[in-house]
């Protein structure tokens, strides 16, 4: 099947392979309509002279005929910034808006690389939608700005995420294919101004491609757009130091992802991968059960790979055991030859039903078309599937392998090669500046400088976010301030939190960070104002660069009502893990055992006893890495 595969009516892109199959370029026609690279379906046997001269001829619309169409740009989540993440969903909710209720099916996307809109209907019906779509973007309806980011934040809200949702933030930061982990700021802010200049100089002409799932082009169509140039896909940054990496999840979930060339070769691993995890982890374990892996492009040349599995608590380990074994595996070759020729079938099975089905190749031609990846000829597609062999799939699991990063819960996966990605910043990279105290907990310091602001805490805790290299600056009007660096590391400026910070300090945070990463937010409820618990008993006085701090002295100071929580929890939890053992005892010589006094008695032990645990966890921080929509602001 053809990586990029779109579904007209969701426009979601599956990427289950990586080149179109024999039909797909035999039975899709490239052209051009209104100044914008087109591709149709054309007729399984049409001569290729009379298909390219037909290509150029439009048709007057057939009466009551369906038809599927759609008009995507180059643009999306990756070309935004922090700050303006959220721009081109917000201009694809402006340019629906006029559309009002029809019978034809329609709906736009904003994927990392693409906003689509797309329609099913008459022909009149998608003549009219697409029609109108280029008259919105042409003339965006700015009087409903305010409706539609308010829209953005009901529908971010409302929106599940799935178990892989954090690691695009910890493989690329916050920035470019990161920002598919965070919140969506922009609609918080952005004005009527930006919107239009986003709109003018990204929807263009030059930077969308249109396909229909029909052999002609209506000849009613009006896609009038400002003139403009491709936009390739921007270069991709990283975030972690090394690889294989791994970082810490929820229970039930262990995910992992790697980045790979586009090839046929990285579609099928991708298949024999979630094929030996379901053998492994459903069919022999019963660890798991889902156990599957998927291929999608990320841009021209490169693809991610994600394999998933989820389990129960107590069976977490295992699943991160049967997750390694499985990788190891593929990695020293050891892949059945049957297995290979049996993803080597399915494939070409697929490519046979298309065939007879195209309307999905059309699609897939072009969204390939817009990332600038050339799709394989027929005859090449076929021959390097069937040419493909054991170790060219071994190949593929080795460089997964070499980019991959681990998502698992409990204990980290340093015994199979995958380095704990970095929790906080590298200590070298401190700031100097005026040093605040943490007011809840003395260990940890909150530090403003002229080139930055860190929070320092215990041994070689640091966490720094740089001016130059802010990605985002969210500004409360009670003084509180959260700066999210490019790296995804962030701090929260905090004057009810920290020691003396006083105006001239955030004054000096919002003079030096640059002014298009600042997001003003409204007025906090106060009750969303953090508060510390009961002020420390230190000064509250700030100190200067490189003088002694109390934070470096003394050790951590509870609250007075912790600590007097804490004790009262312990003695509470130690009263009754002995109540319940001696009514264990007592009830095991009891002829008429009270099996529901027992459980009662061991839960409330339990119970005081995770109190306790909870009431010894540290205190808030303002520092950290930014964890996907866990961050909001």
């Amino acid at each position: 099947m053809p990586e990029n595969t779109t579904t007209v009516a969701g426009a979601a892109q599956t990427g289950t392979g990586d080149a179109a199959p024999p039909s797909a370029v035999g039975h899709v026609r490239e052209t051009e309509v209104c100044g914008i690279r087109a591709f149709l379906a054309a007729p399984a046997a049409t001569d290729a002279t009379a298909t390219d001269a037909a290509a150029t001829d439009a048709a007057a619309p057939s009466e009551g005929r369906e038809v599927s169409a759609g008009l995507a740009f180059r643009v999306g989540t990756v070309d935004e910034t922090y700050a303006t993440h959220g721009i081109s969903h917000l201009v694809e909710h402006l340019a629906l808006h006029r559309q009002g209720m029809t019978e034809a099916h329609y709906n736009g996307a904003t994927t990392s690389t693409a906003t689509v809109f797309h329609v099913s209907g008459t022909e009149e019906e998608v003549v009219a939608y697409l029609n109108g779509v280029c008259a919105s973007l042409r003339d965006l309806p700015l009087d409903r700005l305010e409706t539609e980011r308010e829209i953005l934040r009901t529908e971010a809200s409302g929106r599940s995420d799935g178990p892989n949702h954090a690691l695009p933030l910890w493989r690329y930061g916050a920035q470019g294919y990161g920002l598919a982990s965070y919140t969506e700021l922009g609609s918080w802010h952005l004005d009527a101004d930006a919107v239009r200049d986003w709109a003018r100089t990204r929807f263009t002409r030059g930077n969308a491609v249109l396909w229909f799932t029909s052999d002609t082009v209506p000849g009613t169509l009006d896609l009038a757009l400002p003139d403009g140039e491709f936009l390739p896909t921007p270069a991709a940054t990283s975030a972690l130091p090394v690889t294989p990496a791994c970082v810490h999840g929820g229970d039930g979930v262990v995910v992992a992802d790697g980045v790979v060339r586009r090839s046929v070769a990285a579609t099928v691993f991708a298949d024999v991968l979630g094929r030996a995890l379901y053998t492994d982890l459903r069919r022999t374990g019963g660890y798991s059960y889902t156990a599957t892996a998927a291929y999608a492009p990320r841009d021209a040349e490169y693809a991610t790979i994600t394999a998933y599995a989820d389990a129960l608590p107590k069976k977490q380990d295992a699943v991160v055991g049967g997750f390694v074994d499985a990788l190891a595996r593929l990695r020293a070759g050891h892949v059945e030859q049957s297995e290979l020729d049996s993803v080597r079938a399915k494939r070409l099975k697929a490519a046979e039903s298309q065939t007879r089905e195209p309307d999905a190749l059309v699609v897939s031609r072009a969204m390939n078309a817009l990332t600038g990846h050339e799709s394989l000829p027929p005859a090449q597609w076929r021959t390097e599937l069937e040419a493909l062999t054991v170790e060219d799939v071994r190949d593929v699991a080795r460089a997964w392998y070499a980019t991959s990063l681990l998502q698992a819960p409990g204990r980290g996966a340093d015994w199979a090669g995958f380095t704990e990605a970095p929790q906080f910043s590298a200590p070298e990279s401190a700031v100097t500046g005026t040093r605040h105290r943490s007011i809840e907990d003395a260990e940890w310091t909150l530090v403003i400088g002229d080139d930055g602001v860190g929070c320092n805490g215990p041994g070689d805790r640091v966490t720094t976010v740089r001016y130059a290299d802010c990605a985002a600056v969210v500004a409360y009007p009670d003084g509180g301030r959260l700066l999210t660096g490019l790296d995804g590391f962030r701090v929260a400026v905090e004057p009810t939190m920290f020691a003396n910070v006083t105006q001239s300090r955030i004054a000096l945070i919002d003079r030096s960070v640059p002014p298009a990463a600042v997001v003003r937010m409204p007025k906090r409820d106060p009750e969303r104002i953090p508060k510390p618990d009961v002020p420390a008993a230190a000064s509250t006085a700030a100190t200067p660069a490189g003088a002694a701090t109390a934070a470096g002295a003394r050790p951590a100071r509870r609250s007075r009502r912790r600590l007097a929580a804490l004790v009262v929890t312990r003695i509470l939890a130690l009263f009754l893990a002995v109540f319940a053992g001696l009514l264990t005892l007592a009830e095991l010589t009891t002829p008429d055992k009270d099996y529901v006094a027992l459980v009662i008695a061991w839960v409330l032990a339990i119970g005081a006893v995770l109190l306790a645990r909870r009431l010894m966890r540290p205190s808030r921080r303002a520092g950290g890495r930014t964890r996907g929509r866990a961050a909001k602001s």
